[in-house]
């Protein structure tokens, strides 16, 4: 008999027995063999595939996954082209267009933690499929990543356009090229930071405080705040700012937009200052150091915090049923301990009444 007939399925849901192994994960026919309920048949490839398209969908349905944020990056980059219009090379364009490209890389990028909460419930829907038996770790984080691809790219395109075209930053297409990517391989090292987060903290108030103080230590080592020469070497310089994605990409970016121009000095009688005297002194930049090697230390952190991310959600799995068990067995240990002492303290009427006898009086009945 089919599992699919409409009669089997009568049975099925009439008898008692029936259901009770279905609880269990196994069905049972009067005719056949037992069946297994877990694991799935597809292959690796079919198994992404169909994780990235429902992933996909279901992203471009839901308002406040990216649709959200790339209304508010608009707003904001807009903002901030309205307030570094047209920059120029002036003396003062110096520090204003550092300025610029720390607010960039630093508080835009920043806002990528507002997509936490439908991290979270991505992660739960994965850990109920991930029970079946449906697909791997493998496959969902793969999906996970293609599909937040297309958003990632129409958001940082879009913003950085607006932004670079009316701050009017370094001319070129190969500088406006860099500028984008440096952006989207920001907000991709984000999105990856937070998806790690959220495979180990479910909690949105937690996740996002831990993902923002996280940020919040990685933009103190940038080199903006405080220039890389003046940092604390023992922990904050090594190894704190060359973990930070910040760093890598503030000092990408001051590359990529002053190297090759010329600004005014204070005064017009002095010499014109070059883009690269200004990198090396001002802010403390090795100029020898390719922005593009900063560029590919970027895309670099993206798949180490993936495989982090890969990483976080075989240990929650391997380790937190033991973690779990281990404080079950210790509760239970405790409350047994204290049942026996309370065996212990407890008095005993037969005890106080056979102590109490050679007490009593002669004639006591």
């Amino acid at each position: 008999y089919s599992i699919y007939s409409s009669h089997s399925v009568q049975q099925f849901l009439y008898d008692p027995k029936r259901i009770h192994h279905h609880s269990c994960g196994v069905f049972r026919l009067q005719k056949g063999t037992v069946l297994d309920a877990g694991g799935s048949q597809a292959s690796f490839g079919m198994q992404a595939c169909t994780l990235t398209k429902r992933s996909f969908v279901n992203m471009s349905r839901d308002f406040g996954y990216y649709w959200l944020r790339l209304v508010i990056y608009i707003v904001v980059t807009v903002c901030i082209g309205s307030i570094y219009l047209n920059v120029g090379t002036k003396y003062n364009s110096i520090l204003a267009r550092g300025a610029c490209a720390s607010f960039i890389f630093g508080f835009v990028t920043f806002m990528s933690i507002g997509g936490f909460p439908s991290f979270v419930e991505d992660m739960k829907v994965f850990q109920r499929e991930r029970l079946n038996g449906h697909y791997g770790v493998l496959a969902f984080v793969i999906s996970n990543t293609l599909s937040a691809m297309p958003f990632l790219i129409l958001i940082t395109f879009l913003s950085g356009t607006l932004c670079y075209f009316m701050v009017r930053l370094h001319p070129g297409f190969m500088h406006y090229v860099f500028f984008v990517l440096c952006l989207y391989a920001s907000v991709t090292v984000v999105e990856s930071l937070m998806m790690a987060i959220a495979s180990i903290i479910p909690n949105f108030l937690m996740g996002i405080i831990i993902g923002a103080g996280i940020q919040g230590i990685f933009m103190l080592v940038s080199g903006y705040f405080r220039l890389p020469h003046d940092i604390p070497k023992p922990f904050w310089r090594y190894p704190m700012s060359y973990i930070s994605f910040h760093y890598w990409a503030l000092q990408g970016q001051y590359q990529n937009d002053l190297v090759g121009l010329v600004f005014d000095n204070q005064d017009e009688e002095l010499p014109k200052i070059p883009g690269e005297y200004i990198l090396e002194n001002v802010f403390q930049i090795d100029v020898s150091r390719s922005k593009w090697l900063d560029l590919s230390v970027l895309f670099g952190m993206i798949v180490i915090y993936r495989l982090l991310f890969f990483a976080m959600i075989k240990v929650s799995e391997d380790v937190t049923p033991w973690v779990r068990g281990y404080i079950a067995r210790r509760r239970v240990q405790h409350k047994r301990r204290e049942a026996e002492l309370a065996m212990i303290r407890t008095p005993s009427l037969r005890g106080y009444v056979v102590d109490a006898a050679p007490e009593l009086p002669a004639d006591h009945p």
